[in-house]
Formats: C-alpha cells, sequence, structure tokens
C-alpha cells in the first residue's frame, strides 16, 4: 500500500490519516492501524506514546495538508472574487467529505482539547485567510463596502462543510454544486458595477 521509501512513522500518521476520515476515533483502533500501515505493534509504541498521540500528529498533518490546498488556490494572482470562485470550484472528492471538517463531528476528538486544536486552528486560518481576500476586494473597489469580510468568509467555509453534508445525505455531489453556485450568485451581486464590466 505504501511506498518502500516511507518510513515506519510516516506509515503509521497516513494510516491514522486514513483511518480517522473513514471510521472516526472510536472505530480506528492501535491493531487497525497497525495493520493498515504494515507496521508491528513495538514500532508504533517506539515512535509514539499511544493513539492519542498518533491521532494527533494524523490530524496535524490533515490540517496542514488542508491549509495548502487551500493557499494554493488562494493565494494566487487575480481579483478577489476569482479567488474565492477558484477555491469554491476546486475539485473535491466531495462525496468523501472534508477530512478537517468530519473531524468536529467526532465526538472524541471535541471533547479533547489537544485533538480539537488543529482543527479549530485550521477552520480559523480559513475563515481569516477568506476574509482578507474579500477586505482586499473592497479597498480594490471590486466589491461594495455593504459586505462584511468576516461574514462572507464564515458564509464561504459553511458554505463548503455544508455543501459535503448535503451532497454525502444525498448520494450526489449535485447538491455541493447547487450550494457552490448560489453562493457565487449572491458575491456576484456584491460586486461593483466597474469590477463586472
Amino acid at each position: 500500500m505504501y511506498s518502500g521509501f516511507m518510513s515506519t512513522p510516516e506509515r503509521l500518521i497516513e494510516s491514522t490519516r486514513e483511518l480517522l476520515w473513514e471510521r472516526g476515533y472510536v472505530g480506528t483502533s492501535p491493531k487497525a492501524i497497525q495493520q493498515h500501515a504494515g507496521a508491528g505493534q513495538g514500532s508504533m509504541y517506539h515512535h509514539f506514546t499511544g493513539k492519542p498521540d498518533l491521532a494527533l500528529a494524523a490530524i496535524r498533518r490533515t490540517a496542514e495538508e488542508m491549509r495548502a490546498t487551500a493557499e494554493a488556490v488562494l493565494g494566487g494572482d487575480g481579483p478577489a472574487y476569482a479567488r474565492i470562485e477558484s477555491y469554491l470550484l476546486r475539485e473535491r472528492d466531495v462525496l468523501r467529505g472534508c477530512p478537517v471538517g468530519r473531524l468536529t463531528m467526532d465526538p472524541d476528538v471535541i471533547a479533547s482539547d489537544e485533538l480539537r486544536a488543529p482543527v479549530t486552528e485550521t477552520l480559523d486560518w480559513l475563515r481569516d485567510r477568506i476574509a482578507g481576500i474579500v477586505e482586499e476586494g473592497r479597498a480594490q473597489g471590486e466589491f461594495t463596502d455593504a459586505l462584511v469580510p468576516q461574514d462572507i468568509a464564515s458564509t464561504v467555509v459553511a458554505t463548503v462543510q455544508g455543501g459535503y453534508v448535503l451532497a454525502r445525505s444525498s448520494g450526489s455531489p449535485a447538491a455541493f454544486d447547487t450550494a457552490v453556485r448560489g453562493l457565487l450568485a449572491l458575491l456576484a451581486a456584491a460586486r461593483t458595477s466597474a469590477a463586472r464590466s
């Protein structure tokens, strides 16, 4: 499953990431992690103090990956609307859901301040990043001053996360796509006439 060049700690982290996404914290046993990673119990406990330590490393890695993926789109050139549009329209495995967003629905992750922290930090970072782009758009006359950057950023994040839920419940990515189109229509309406021409 994993390249022969991947170290045992890396295999354990990647296996934990995948299992957390598929099964959640309770459903991810140390034995399942070891089997998935092709690592023995001794190897696991040599590198990590236990399941919580390994889960934290996996959640941090997932959070870092989500930030990098978002930044690759949001940090590009172009007008604010186009950057937000690119983020909303980027390719996603919609029916699988968001690996970070799904952690917010895991009671064991949410109950742990330590496990929850990278999730909260990542979603806060995403909202702040998008709010900054909306503010740029306002400052450059692309968006009307009526837009409140933090409100729009929260709406973007809520649309993406809610879109995943709608798509998974219906078994079709169409629900996600509809939510995104609706939000983009609202954002387009908030662009100044100069930005639209």
